[in-house]
């Protein structure tokens, strides 16, 4: 399911989730022009690398701080063309209406706090990988699950392709994103049984599962009070095409 657009008017000019979007592009631009052999130092910088946090002894990180600055900046980092797009094109079409609710600074602090939460969460279920983990699906997310509890009449127009065939079809928040976080969940269980070098290199999952679910916990807690033209102009809107 690929989604095109959502039913919910913004209020205001997104101006984080822009910035976020633009951040992005400018690493995914730069990573690109890297050799493989640069990338891949790049990446085990920059990434975040459960075998480098040693969370079964948590005071290990007094001796190198410098390792947790990696639960922000693996946010900012793609491993190819498919990754990068999938990722910015999610946060570009549920990330305003977000950011139109909560306001701008308290998206940006949701946005990064649930990114590295959803971080940590993959960390502690393959704590000796040392593939980085890179991507800002988590805290994306985390973006979906509060746009899950926000705008759930809302209406996601969809493009799905049936063998060859593309379908168009308007499908309610709450069952996309209802039917995303299952995928997510049977394809996380699926790699707990797999052995952690078989599925070191893959998705995470738990990322997507972990963010998603403390999005739909914590977005109460950065929801200011509803201005009466914010509710006259967007809430009335969110469940028309």
């Amino acid at each position: 399911m690929i989604p095109l657009r959502d039913s919910v008017r913004t209020y205001t000019f997104p101006i984080v989730n822009i910035g976020l979007i633009g951040i992005n592009t400018l690493v995914f631009v730069l990573e690109i022009r890297l050799s493989p052999a640069a990338l891949e130092r790049l990446f085990a910088n920059l990434g975040l690398v459960s075998a480098h946090l040693q969370l079964a002894n948590p005071l290990a990180l007094l001796a190198n701080p410098i390792v947790l600055v990696t639960f922000i900046t693996y946010l900012f980092l793609h491993g190819g063309w498919l990754h990068y797009l999938s990722n910015i094109w999610t946060l570009y079409i549920f990330g305003d209406n977000v950011e139109d609710r909560m306001g701008s600074a308290r998206y940006l602090f949701f946005y990064l706090l649930i990114g590295a939460l959803s971080g940590l969460l993959q960390a502690l279920i393959a704590p000796q990988t040392w593939a980085p983990l890179i991507g800002a699906s988590g805290a994306i997310a985390g973006v979906l699950g509060a746009f899950f509890m926000l705008y759930p009449r809302a209406r996601v127009f969809t493009l799905i392709i049936i063998v060859i065939f593309p379908w168009f079809v308007n499908i309610p928040a709450l069952v996309y994103l209802g039917v995303w976080f299952v995928l997510q969940l049977f394809s996380g269980i699926s790699t707990l049984s797999l052995p952690a070098a078989a599925s070191a290199g893959g998705v995470a999952w738990w990322a997507h599962i972990g963010g998603f679910i403390l999005g739909i916990v914590l977005y109460r807690f950065f929801i200011p009070p509803v201005h009466p033209a914010y509710q006259r102009h967007v809430l009335s809107n969110s469940d028309k095409e």
